[in-house]
């Protein structure tokens, strides 16, 4: 029985999915080397959500992403990267009056720190008014992220008004990636925002330690986790690099992750949600969808920048239909 005809599921709705928030031009340091030594700066596009929606095109999934761009240079590199993806971005709006936003990465021995230049930006300008367009009105299933409901509050009135409807009254799901950005949340509102916001979703990402930072240390396990957060249809825990669980209804599933070679770790959140989804709208069952969320990953963990190459198609139905033995080698 697939995805979609299991009784009480909605999964899938139908394609497009469409993505909802803000991209930003990024500079890193070639190669990478902490900023204040370094030489050269490269230019990339950082968005957690035209990265769900860049991979899911991968997945030949149509996608769309939405979201709202300066009238200058690195906005027009966006569109165009984003585009080539096979990502419609047809609502992508174009603002005379604000910048696109901007990040610098900051590698060093303990990890990668971001430094954001986003305030008063285009996409921060995004308010309930982007429910009427038609990229919106016509969307088979909608992903967010509690990234876009920090940057404004017209851009938390977005997100709170596609999640208000009770779930059995809105027109496509929505799936909500918590993707807590601490640097973002200055109003100390982050553990009761994005609470209220996963509590409504149709499908919830979390990763097992940041929800621990924002909802108590108690929550030692992703059954913890979904006692918390019980009324999602779909509930996945990421923990790290170990493992991912999902609950759908009464079923519960977790599928450890196989090993990579980490080159840098941001994109993977991202890169998971898409694959993962991908999964239910090609009607795989829920084990299948977490072994392609890993391999989705295993793509950004790969590279430097937030979108890595899949492995080619025979090689992910290989995966997918491997022994867990076969699986636990590697992705």
């Amino acid at each position: 029985m697939t995805a979609a005809s299991r009784p009480g599921t909605r999964w899938p709705a139908r394609p497009p999915v469409t993505c909802i928030g803000e991209t930003m031009a990024a500079l890193v340091p070639e190669p990478a080397a902490p900023l204040d030594g370094a030489g050269l700066l490269g230019v990339r596009i950082a968005g957690a959500e035209s990265n769900v929606a860049m991979y899911l095109a991968d997945h030949a999934v149509p996608a769309r992403w939405v979201s709202a761009l300066g009238d200058d240079p690195f906005g027009r590199r966006i569109r165009t990267e984003v585009a080539a993806s096979g990502v419609d971005i047809s609502g992508v709006r174009t603002d005379p009056h604000r910048p696109t936003g901007l990040l610098v990465k900051d590698p060093g021995t303990d990890g990668t720190r971001v430094h954001y230049y986003r305030r008063g930006s285009a996409a921060s300008a995004l308010t309930p008014e982007l429910l009427d367009d038609d990229a919106v009105r016509t969307a088979g299933l909608i992903h967010l992220s509690g990234i876009t409901p920090a940057l404004s509050d017209g851009c938390r009135d977005l997100v709170t008004a596609l999640l208000e409807p009770p779930a059995d009254e809105r027109p496509c799901p929505v799936s909500f990636d918590v993707n807590h950005r601490p640097a973002l949340w200055t109003d100390g509102t982050a553990a009761a925002v994005l609470f209220d916001l996963a509590r409504r979703a149709d499908i919830v990402f979390v990763g097992l330690d940041e929800a621990q930072t924002l909802w108590g240390d108690g929550l030692v396990d992703a059954a913890a986790v979904r006692e918390l957060l019980p009324r999602p249809r779909i509930l996945v825990v990421k923990d790290g690099g170990r493992a991912a669980t999902a609950f759908d209804g009464a079923e519960v599933h977790t599928v450890a992750a196989p090993g990579v070679e980490v080159v840098e770790p941001v994109g993977a959140g991202d890169a998971f949600a898409a694959g993962f989804l991908a999964g239910l709208l090609r009607g795989e069952d829920t084990v299948r969808a977490l072994r392609l969320g890993h391999i989705t990953a295993g793509a950004a963990l790969r590279v430097t920048g937030d979108h890595g190459p899949l492995p080619d198609r025979a090689r992910i139905a290989g995966l997918l239909d491997a022994a867990p033995q076969e699986w636990a080698r590697g992705r």
